[in-house]
């Protein structure tokens, strides 16, 4: 019986080239056509996956500081990209779990910087985290430091630092109790309820009241807006390698 030649696949190759070539050039024509911001944040993503984060994908309010480097020639302090992709993870579930509406969001500011992630809660007037003049959370503030500490509790390699601030105009409570007193008291009663959440004494390395003298830029220094708590998850300086 006369065996059948097998005739080789290089048709299938080139078809497969071509389906590849055919692919590259919708995908060209596709960047082409779209607006500078699309086209900035595919240019983002390239030169540095682990800070392309935008506030259409996630809810996070990019720093102009995101764009970071993992090495950096002479310093060894700079976080490493592992640490950066943690940072990144945690902002996007922070984000998923507070910023549930517009107004969660507006109660809520997520900045991924070359140090850390900066979380910001503000205490407005509509949605506010404390009772008014006081260090007592309310409902919604409490839900708010407890998620948060449920989700930083999972992640002991970054310290924590807390700022309480409050708007300018505002008179002293009391003679020997003002603005410093209450944003420093605001700050401390924060730590207190993200150990009481899970976090870990010893993750806390900073508590500050600033009062009214860090009002956010191009804000009003009287704005409520400036009545806030900041949360910073601070990267651990790496060390410096030993001598061989």
């Amino acid at each position: 019986m006369a065996k059948h030649k097998h005739h080789g696949g290089a048709w299938k190759v080139a078809y497969a080239d071509f389906i590849t070539a055919m692919m590259a050039l919708f995908l060209v024509l596709w960047l082409t056509a779209q607006d500078t911001k699309i086209k900035e944040a595919v240019e983002r993503a390239f030169k540095n996956p682990f800070s392309s984060i935008t506030k259409e994908g996630l809810g996070i309010v990019p720093s102009k500081d995101t764009q970071v480097s993992s090495k950096k020639e002479g310093k060894f302090d700079s976080p490493s990209a592992t640490e950066l992709e943690l940072l990144r993870r945690i902002a996007e579930d922070l984000a998923r779990l507070l910023q549930q509406n517009q107004e969660d969001q507006n109660s809520i500011k997520l900045d991924l910087t070359p140090d850390g992630l900066r979380i910001q809660v503000f205490d407005r007037s509509l949605r506010p985290v404390f009772e008014k003049d006081s260090v007592r959370f309310t409902s919604y503030g409490t839900w708010i430091f407890s998620t948060l500490a449920w989700e930083i509790a999972r992640f002991s390699t970054f310290q924590i630092e807390l700022d309480g601030h409050t708007e300018a105009g505002q008179k002293d409570l009391r003679p020997e109790y003002g603005l410093w007193e209450l944003s420093a008291d605001r700050a401390n009663a924060t730590r207190r309820k993200l150990i009481e959440n899970g976090i870990g004494a010893g993750q806390v390395s900073k508590v500050a009241g600033l009062g009214d003298t860090q009002p956010l830029p191009g804000t009003n220094p009287e704005s409520e807006v400036n009545r806030r708590i900041t949360v910073f998850l601070k990267v651990k300086p790496n060390p410096p390698p030993t001598a061989s």
